[in-house]
């Protein structure tokens, strides 16, 4: 800045979240059969974002039993941090003196203060992308200095992983590049990884060197807790040195809480000593100390037996709610057959910006422009409207036996 350039001056123009932009027109919408498949939260069969039975409690049981709102350290909860090393690695592997954790401000500072430890470990690395991945990820790692490669993902004909593209892509990574890894349930494509395919990954990475960094959003709401994080566990076993970060935004509905947690785990205890004191120190310098509350809530649950069962019992409920709408939707079209093998909150619709623009303005069903749904905005009162408005802009398969629109009976869900 000179004397002649008043201060932001050199401030470039940002895009506005496209995201945000798409909320604010759904609620200006009067109209009263309005789907909103856009927003990344879980909805109940009401569409209803509710607050879990377990975490209600835990609060309760908080709000008597807390004594001080002092400050917890920079490392944050470290019990929380403890039991959710146990609920991802098992107890037996979580006291491993090559691998720590700390609490952190949501998945999103756990992948913030790894990118920055990156950063400052290995100036030159790179990270790899998957070609579509959370629209996050990339400014993440931009903004705490790293280059950004992306790499083949998504095969739209068949709703799967280009997964042999993946590979060699990947195969122009370099000894100490980073790989960023969903760990299950795919944004925004509900697409993961095979058990053979996890196997190839890791191999993959001890044998090149590369460090994977997981990204395990959503925990639970796949297959379960064990299977989603079966390929995380598989990968960490397999090499020396990797991260992983961990929400709890989603399976414990803590959303605007911010809860998750960074794990590092270093070739040798020395090295994880010395990884851990820059983390915190960067932890220090980013946010200072991590927000209490919904970690103390998540705490509180795994620490207790009966609001850990009835936690995993919710979230069973979660996860079977999601997959019945998956198979409802996907036995509507053979376009969108794929839909049923896929997991977690998102799936990504075989249609165009156009098509989603027609469906906002005709059927008032919102979704963001490259067809990426929340599966969870659908239910029984709504699913037919949405195949409905849907169907007509699917191509036809010529060789495919004619759509089906489900009646709305056999859409009911049982009460949970």
């Amino acid at each position: 800045m000179t004397d002649n350039q008043p201060i932001f001056s050199a401030l470039r123009p940002q895009q506005p979240d496209a995201l945000l932009a798409l909320i604010a027109m759904h609620r200006a919408d009067q109209r009263g059969e309005k789907i909103d498949v856009g927003v990344g939260v879980y909805r109940d069969r009401s569409g209803l974002t509710p607050v879990m039975r377990a975490v209600k409690m835990a609060e309760t049981r908080l709000v008597a039993q807390q004594s001080s709102k002092s400050y917890l350290g920079s490392d944050g909860d470290i019990r929380f941090t403890q039991l959710l090393g146990e609920l991802i690695f098992s107890a037996q592997s979580v006291d491993d003196d090559r691998r720590f954790g700390l609490q952190t401000p949501g998945g999103t500072g756990a992948l913030r203060v790894g990118a920055a430890l990156l950063t400052r470990a290995m100036p030159d690395a790179r990270v790899w992308v998957s070609q579509p991945t959370w629209p996050n990820h990339a400014p993440i790692f931009a903004e705490a200095g790293m280059a950004t490669l992306t790499h083949p993902y998504f095969d739209a004909k068949t709703g799967g992983i280009a997964f042999d593209l993946m590979l060699t892509a990947l195969d122009e990574a370099r000894a100490g590049d980073v790989v960023l890894l969903h760990g299950c349930c795919h944004n925004p494509t509900g697409t993961q990884f095979s058990v053979e395919q996890w196997q190839a990954l890791a191999a993959l990475c001890s044998l090149r060197g590369l460090i994977p960094f997981i990204d395990l959003a959503y925990h639970g709401l796949g297959d379960d807790l064990a299977p989603d994080g079966a390929g995380a566990r598989m990968m960490m076993e397999a090499v020396p040195a990797a991260l992983l970060a961990y929400s709890c935004d989603k399976n414990f509905a803590l959303y605007r809480d911010r809860v998750g947690a960074l794990f590092v785990q270093a070739p040798s205890a020395p090295l994880a000593e010395m990884a851990r004191a820059n983390t915190l120190a960067l932890a220090r310098s980013l946010w200072s100390m991590p927000p209490d509350h919904g970690a103390a809530v998540v705490r509180m649950i795994l620490d207790d037996p009966a609001l850990r069962k009835d936690w995993r019992s919710e979230l069973e409920r979660m996860r079977t709610r999601l997959n019945r709408m998956r198979t409802a939707l996907a036995a509507a079209h053979p376009l969108l057959a794929p839909i049923a093998r896929q997991r977690g909150l998102f799936s990504r619709l075989p249609i165009d910006p156009q098509t989603v623009e027609a469906l906002r303005d005709h059927h008032g069903i919102y979704m963001p422009a490259d067809g990426r749904i929340n599966v969870a905005g659908l239910n029984d009162a709504n699913i037919g409207r949405f195949i409905e408005g849907l169907l007509p802009h699917l191509e036809e398969c010529s060789d495919a036996p004619s759509p089906t629109i489900l009646s709305h009976s056999s859409l009911k869900e049982p009460c949970t």
